[in-house]
């Protein structure tokens, strides 16, 4: 929406409002942890409370996360993806490995608001709450810059980054309604902090970049509210898209570049997942963890 050049003067602009920390309100502090018995105290620093979603849950880390957040407690999760034949396979699969909590799969394209917005509701409805969200739903691009199009580049932008946006909105406004806190975790990528190297990709590298400065934007405006919002930025992870002949060149020059020789194992990630779902992370938020075996130190 855009102002006439002539009411500019007399426009009113909104103004963003911060918590109080006062004990008992949503910026406040949780109230201690009272267990006598050590490894209680422990595991209930790191309980994952209430219900979770994960989208592209269906996805090596997107899976991965699911399974670590339910071995921590959620009670409820469900993943978004677009594959439903694979979807239902991956909620069959934590059933029988979960079977006391609540899991399903909805078929959601992310980039589709109102698909969205439908989708976190209908959690909402159905479980009672949205605690966390999670969102690993991402593409990857690579191609050199003088050749791709505006079409393909808007493809990546609208996926990696409005597609976490839509999803954070629509959760922080069930969050807010429901007056809950609420843990957001988005995902970014070492691209997002500089080039890499030797594959070109401008438009992945944007999106993540975007991902990383909307992280900063929502955790001050939802601080208020006692929504968390941080970011995980993976650098080369063991996965499907990193599988293959072709890239082995390519691994060649990552591996040369990080201290520690080698690509992450998905379970790897999953600690910092657990830290920003869980108590252990209440006062921690607009953060990015890099979880990349030191790759960004030598890019």
């Amino acid at each position: 929406m855009t102002t006439d050049r002539s009411q500019l003067t007399s426009r009113v602009i909104p103004k963003m409002e911060l918590g109080d920390g006062a004990p008992g309100s949503l910026s406040g502090p949780l109230s201690p942890i009272t267990h006598k018995d050590a490894a209680a105290r422990a595991q209930e620093r790191f309980a994952v409370s209430g219900n979770v979603i994960v989208t592209g849950g269906t996805g090596d880390l997107g899976f991965q996360a699911c399974q670590a957040l339910l071995e921590h407690g959620a009670r409820g999760l469900v993943i978004f993806d677009l594959d439903m034949e694979v979807g239902r396979a991956k909620e069959k699969s934590l059933q029988s490995q979960f079977p006391d909590a609540v899991i399903s799969f909805l078929r959601v394209d992310v980039t589709d608001e109102e698909g969205v917005d439908h989708a976190v509701n209908w959690v909402q409805d159905h479980l009672g709450s949205v605690n966390v969200m999670v969102c690993f739903a991402g593409v990857v691009s690579t191609q050199h810059a003088v050749d791709i199009t505006a079409e393909q580049f808007r493809k990546v932008l609208d996926v990696n980054l409005t597609g976490s946006f839509l999803c954070a909105q629509a959760a922080a406004r069930c969050m807010i309604a429901a007056k809950r806190r609420g843990s957001i975790i988005l995902t970014a990528s070492i691209s997002g902090h500089r080039p890499n190297w030797p594959q070109p990709q401008v438009s992945y590298n944007v999106s993540k970049a975007g991902v990383l400065a909307m992280k900063d934007s929502l955790a001050a405006e939802w601080g208020v509210h006692g929504i968390r919002v941080n970011t995980i930025s993976p650098g080369y992870m063991d996965t499907i898209l990193n599988e293959g002949a072709g890239l082995d060149w390519h691994k060649s020059q990552w591996f040369s570049r990080n201290p520690m020789g080698r690509m992450g194992q998905p379970e790897e990630l999953m600690g910092a997942v657990v830290l920003l779902a869980s108590r252990a992370g209440v006062y921690i938020t607009g953060e990015d963890i890099r979880c990349d075996g030191g790759q960004n130190l030598m890019m």
